[in-house]
């Protein structure tokens, strides 16, 4: 069946409301940036769904989860809307401006985490509000371009011109064990190019299919890595946890583990030439309304970036 094409009687309020409401993910939130009533944010989405002949939301005891037509809609209408905007600005009758919306930024758990927010602190002090999603990179450049993020960092560099992106720093990965682990391999043979002194060894893993160990073999060792686990958990910091522990090894990032190479709970068994890394880029939406909020975090992590990438972790 094909999609029922917008005609004159759709609105442009009802477009408006639809979109803060996909963007917030509830009634509730959608009318308070819109600054209606929440039924009259229900009467406008009742309507456009009659008009489009099709439901946009599922509603949920808490808040609305959008359906594919809702995703398609935002696709298509989030950018002119954002330019609409700016052009309009949003000064309202009175003449006060209406507060900044919390800047909406996304990322890897664990950059965040170690990076970011401490990097942020200070602007969340001085009045920054900032609201935080953890996720992957594909899902989150998504909600990035309709809008339900401002900024991302990525690991995968965006694509489309409805994103700009700029490389941010570089994320060097390093293959590491506790000192009671390495005590058990051969690291003469091992740097030497050995790799078979690790068949032993357990393996910890963010995945069961050993993506970033894979990558590994294959950059350094120039070899397929075959495998199983012993232990999958799906988080950097549960991952470098359990090799502190003695578990087992595996290959972090080195900006996750400079605590503990600092402190000797584990170590580097190798120090290649050419070690595998990972460009970070940070990426926003072209065009839209000014968010000076958004650049002010924009600028902050453009500006910690060069002392990550100076750092030697």
């Amino acid at each position: 069946m094909g999609h029922r094409n917008m005609n004159g009687t759709v609105e442009l309020a009802q477009l408006r409301t639809f979109l803060a409401v996909y963007r917030a993910g509830s009634v509730t939130a959608g009318a308070a940036q819109t600054g209606l009533s929440q039924p009259t944010v229900t009467t406008q989405l009742q309507a456009l769904e009659r008009q489009l002949g099709r439901p946009l939301f599922e509603r949920l005891p808490r808040g609305v989860a959008p359906l594919a037509a809702a995703h398609d809609l935002a696709a298509r209408v989030a950018a002119p809307l954002d330019s609409l905007e700016t052009v309009l600005g949003e000064t309202p009758a009175d003449g006060v401006p209406a507060p900044e919306h919390p800047v909406l930024l996304g990322g890897p758990a664990e950059m965040l985490a170690a990076l970011a927010l401490p990097a942020l602190s200070s602007l969340v002090a001085d009045g920054v509000r900032l609201t935080v999603t953890t996720g992957l990179a594909d899902d989150l450049l998504t909600d990035l371009r309709v809008g339900k993020l401002d900024l991302v960092l990525s690991t995968i560099r965006p694509r489309g011109r409805t994103v700009l992106s700029e490389p941010l720093a570089d994320e060097e990965f390093a293959l590491v064990a506790a000192p009671s682990m390495a005590a058990r391999i051969d690291l003469d043979r091992l740097r030497g190019g050995d790799h078979t002194a690790l068949a032993a060894v357990p393996l910890v893993s963010y995945a069961a299919d050993l993506p970033i160990l894979r990558r590994y073999w294959r950059h350094v060792f120039d070899t397929r890595l075959e495998a199983e686990p012993a232990l999958v958990v799906g988080d950097l910091r549960a991952v470098l946890s359990a090799v502190v522990s003695g578990a087992g090894i595996s290959v972090l990032p080195r900006y996750l583990c400079s605590r503990e190479f600092a402190a000797g709970t584990i170590a580097a068994l190798l120090d290649p030439e050419d070690p595998p890394i990972n460009t970070v880029f940070l990426a926003r939406r072209v065009g839209g309304p000014a968010q000076p909020h958004v650049d002010r975090v924009r600028d902050r992590l453009v500006q910690e970036a060069v002392v990550w990438r100076t750092c030697d972790y």
